[in-house]
């Protein structure tokens, strides 16, 4: 059902089925990587309403979340280099090029989890929550108040375009056009910060 390809090297397909909705890759020579793709081989669909979560697992700092995966997206690349790998000396602080050499030697996890949508909304909105507040504030934006009503505003504009122009107590909203949404949303607070919310940027 899924496929990862680190960059660099051969595609994998060797998953291990931990259970029914659990299934993982193992990353040899983890310290080396910059970037990994996850993929859906297109053989077998996620059930309706269902998706999967990515987990990045490195011995001794447990599994962290990278993203997600769904029939409308199956497939995401996630930057590990700097983050969760050695060049991190400020993820896994190395003092020489012999500990350099044991993380490049460590062999990483990459974890699937298959689950509802409206969970995997959930954590994903969880995962980035820092992201929105980390980010410089536009002069008229450093408000929490009016930043919050400012995202909202962003929210119901973006699923009001799928639905006719109104959203209302009777008006169905898919999990899924909230996903798209977070993903646009954080995709721009990475690229730009918050500044296009007080230009009334979609």
């Amino acid at each position: 059902m899924f496929g990862c390809c680190v960059a660099g090297r051969l595609l994998q397909t060797n998953l291990q089925q931990v259970d029914e909705t659990h299934a993982l890759f193992e990353l040899p020579a983890a310290g080396a990587i910059n970037h990994v793709c996850v993929f859906l081989l297109g053989t077998v669909p996620f059930p309706d309403g269902y998706g999967c979560t990515v987990h990045f697992f490195w011995p001794g700092k447990g599994f962290q979340l990278l993203g997600m995966l769904s029939n409308d997206k199956p497939s995401a690349i996630f930057r590990l280099r700097g983050t969760y790998t050695a060049q991190g000396k400020a993820a896994f602080s190395a003092s020489s090029s012999s500990s350099d050499m044991q993380q490049e030697e460590v062999t990483a996890i990459l974890g699937l989890s298959i689950e509802p949508l409206s969970d995997i909304g959930v954590q994903m909105a969880n995962m980035n929550i820092g992201t929105v507040a980390k980010a410089e504030p536009a002069s008229g934006l450093r408000d929490p108040t009016l930043l919050a009503e400012r995202i909202v505003k962003h929210l119901f504009n973006y699923v009001s375009g799928f639905t006719g122009g109104g959203v209302g107590p009777d008006v169905a909203v898919p999990m899924t056009l909230i996903v798209k949404w977070y993903e646009n949303f954080i995709g721009k607070v990475r690229n730009g910060g918050v500044g296009f919310l007080e230009r009334g940027d979609e």
